[in-house]
């Protein structure tokens, strides 16, 4: 039977200590998109929250982000150049420091990349078209545009195996560029990037294949790859289904010895409406036996994880972990009753939430919220969310985007 503590190896020989994964969350702590001591002293506190934690998502390309800021000197975090190297490599040595391993998740934004305007950016997407909540300009990538994306995914790659990091994880879910391209609602191309559901894959493998690539070059050979995805893009309208997303995944586990596939998910158990079947159930198939399947959901407590362990190999936490940055560790020393599960502004300074996190989930409106939030209202502070940047997406979107609920 599986367990918690369990010591799990992956396919190509990485062992991490127990079955908990910190989920990947927005900080916000970005200084012009370098690590901050901000960012430090809260990748610090959280080297025992699981047994591997995924760094937020970091942009691997100029015009990949920004997305979303804080404040105007508090921004998403990049690897898109050398000078993020040190930065990111004080990160990977402090999520190390008690064995547990540290990935970074690479992304490009695509059209979620809202505060590269600011900055005086090109926001690239698949397809030039109209999405009525966004009013700034957006540029449809050129075949070469594409195809040198691709290779900023790799050159990424390549940096965070420098910096130290133990592996990447592929951001191909939350609306980000690779979902718009695999999405037949923001995907019109007719070249070989766009039209069939197969040329809708073609992006996302070109992408997992250079990572590959890069890694089997340069990496150890234990180095970890994973690759998220959204099992379904259903809003007033349909970009995909689960049906075509684990043809998808399919297609990437057969061409690529993956370590991982990490389903974004808003409940761990969540089910798509045509099936009795969790999202988790229905992705094993394509998953295969020699890639390990994590899931992400509303995992707020010990008895959460357990039940969500039933449906995968390993669970990922995110809010929880914002409260109690030692759950993880708590929970392998078979110390559950000693979690804290709402916050208080005692904790807040203990697990050393940044100044972004705090100014968010101190917000009476931020849903989904943590637990014992009425205690830190006081520490809100208005007008600190630049109003610009978001009224293009509504608080929930946002939310959804980075703290699963």
């Amino acid at each position: 039977m599986k367990q918690l503590t369990d010591h799990i190896i992956f396919r190509h020989g990485a062992t991490i200590n127990n079955r908990l994964v910190q989920a990947p969350m927005l900080t916000n702590s970005g200084d012009n998109e370098a690590v901050s001591q901000d960012t430090l002293d809260y990748y610090g506190a959280r080297s025992q929250s699981a047994g591997m934690v995924i760094v937020e998502y970091t942009s691997v390309r100029k015009n990949g982000g920004p997305s979303r800021s804080w404040a105007d000197n508090r921004e998403q975090l990049a690897i898109y150049d050398d000078r993020f190297k040190p930065g990111m490599a004080k990160v990977a040595k402090a999520l190390k420091k008690d064995g547990n391993k540290a990935i970074l998740q690479l992304v490009h934004s695509g059209r979620e990349a809202n505060y590269a305007p600011k900055l005086g950016r090109i926001v690239e997407i698949p397809s030039q078209m109209d999405f009525p909540w966004i009013d700034y300009p957006l540029h449809e990538l050129t075949s070469e545009e594409v195809e040198q994306v691709v290779k900023d995914f790799g050159a990424a790659t390549k940096r965070a195996i420098d910096c130290g990091f133990d592996g990447v994880e592929i951001h191909g879910a939350n609306h980000y560029l690779i979902q718009q391209f695999f999405s037949a609602f923001s995907n019109h191309r007719t070249d070989k990037w766009g039209g069939s559901l197969e040329k809708r894959m073609n992006f996302p493998l070109a992408v997992v294949k250079e990572v590959m690539d890069v890694v089997k070059q340069y990496a150890p050979k234990d180095f970890i790859v994973g690759y998220r995805i959204s099992p379904e893009e259903i809003h007033q309208t349909v970009g995909y289904t689960w049906h075509g997303s684990t043809q998808l995944i399919k297609a990437i586990t057969d061409n690529c010895d993956l370590d991982y596939i990490h389903l974004s998910l808003p409940q761990y158990n969540a089910k798509p409406q045509d099936s009795s079947s969790t999202f988790a159930e229905l992705f094993r198939p394509a998953i295969g036996d020699k890639v390990k399947e994590i899931i992400v959901g509303n995992v707020m407590s010990e008895k959460d994880a357990q039940d969500a362990l039933k449906l995968t190999d390993l669970v990922a936490m995110a809010r929880a972990t914002l409260i109690d940055p030692a759950i993880g560790l708590k929970i392998e020393e078979g110390r559950g009753d000693e979690i804290i599960r709402k916050i208080s502004p005692e904790q807040v300074k203990k697990s050393h939430l940044t100044p972004g996190l705090i100014n968010l989930f101190s917000d009476p409106q931020m849903e989904p919220h943590l637990p014992g939030r009425e205690t830190i209202y006081s520490l809100h502070q208005t007008g600190s969310l630049n109003k610009d940047v978001l009224k293009n997406g509504t608080s929930s979107s946002f939310n959804l985007d980075h703290f699963e609920k």
